[in-house]
């Protein structure tokens, strides 16, 4: 059956740090004075793209959906299934979305969320007890009122956060209150890859971001210049999302706009089926 959930002491890393060869300074530059393709694909919503030849001294492909959440004219739903698979693409569909991104982590094997997901106030998974803690540090929350929060995941466990009535943890936490968090040093994070990610910014806008990879066109991001990528598109609270194969932004029209890397080709349908996905619809 599938569920709709609608979305109505930490160090920093300083600015001169060294990200593959470049300061965290040059590299937030070129990201925020990029030539950005942009296209509207609604008055609330900016769909831009950049293919980048020497980011992070590498080749980066970034997809990037501006959300405008002031309007108070967009829903966000996240679709999701207990187990089996379905792709974003499907997802997006079955909800009328125009713009959406694959989700958290899921059973690579059986499907469904293997981290915590709580819809209308009711758990429907729970993170499992050997799933690597600074993977689900991190919860894309949102109240009572409707007002969506990227919040880090509290001592006493996701369940505790009863304010809450839906919420889906992921991770790393990769910005919390303006500052880019210090990640462990661990492969996870340390290598690159293709990542999914969002924000939020001090104007409510939702900025999500899709970053290819796994290919000689897109080399994949870390999590560290994740977060330098979404602080330069302005983010004060950000989170990593699944990725991999995982990782995918559709467009109502267009279909999938990044490049999947599940077939290892450079187009635009290599998407993996996962277990849930953050879909974005015009309230009618």
């Amino acid at each position: 059956m599938i569920r709709y959930i609608v979305l109505g002491f930490l160090l920093t890393v300083g600015s001169f740090t060294a990200v593959q060869g470049q300061t965290t300074e040059s590299a937030s530059a070129k990201i925020a004075n990029a030539q950005w393709e942009r296209q509207a694909v609604s008055p609330e919503i900016v769909w831009k793209h950049h293919q980048f030849d020497d980011l992070f001294d590498s080749k980066q492909s970034i997809t990037v959906f501006e959300i405008d959440l002031s309007k108070g004219t967009i829903e966000l739903a996240l679709p999701h299934v207990e187990s089996g698979f379905v792709t974003t693409s499907e997802f997006a569909e079955q909800t009328d979305a125009i713009v959406a991104i694959n989700g958290s982590f899921f059973n690579t094997k059986t499907g469904g969320s293997t981290v915590f997901l709580k819809q209308d106030g009711k758990v429907y998974s729970r993170t499992g007890e050997k799933f690597t803690s600074y993977r689900e540090n991190a919860g894309f929350a949102v109240n009572k009122k409707g007002d969506i929060s990227i919040i880090e995941r509290p001592e006493e466990g996701w369940k505790s956060l009863v304010s809450y009535p839906t919420l889906l943890a992921s991770g790393p936490l990769l910005i919390n209150q303006e500052e880019i968090v210090s990640q462990k040093d661990q492969k996870f994070n340390t290598n690159r890859h293709p990542r999914t990610a969002i924000g939020i910014t001090k104007d409510n806008r939702l900025i999500a971001v899709v970053v290819d990879g796994r290919n000689a066109n897109a080399h994949g991001a870390s999590i560290q210049e994740l977060s330098i990528i979404m602080e330069a598109l302005g983010c004060t609270d950000a989170m990593n999302l699944d990725g991999g194969g995982s990782s995918a932004a559709w467009v109502k029209g267009q279909g999938i706009v990044n490049y999947p890397s599940d077939n290892k080709k450079w187009d635009h349908l290599g998407e993996r089926a996962v277990a849930n996905a953050l879909c974005f619809k015009l309230i009618k």
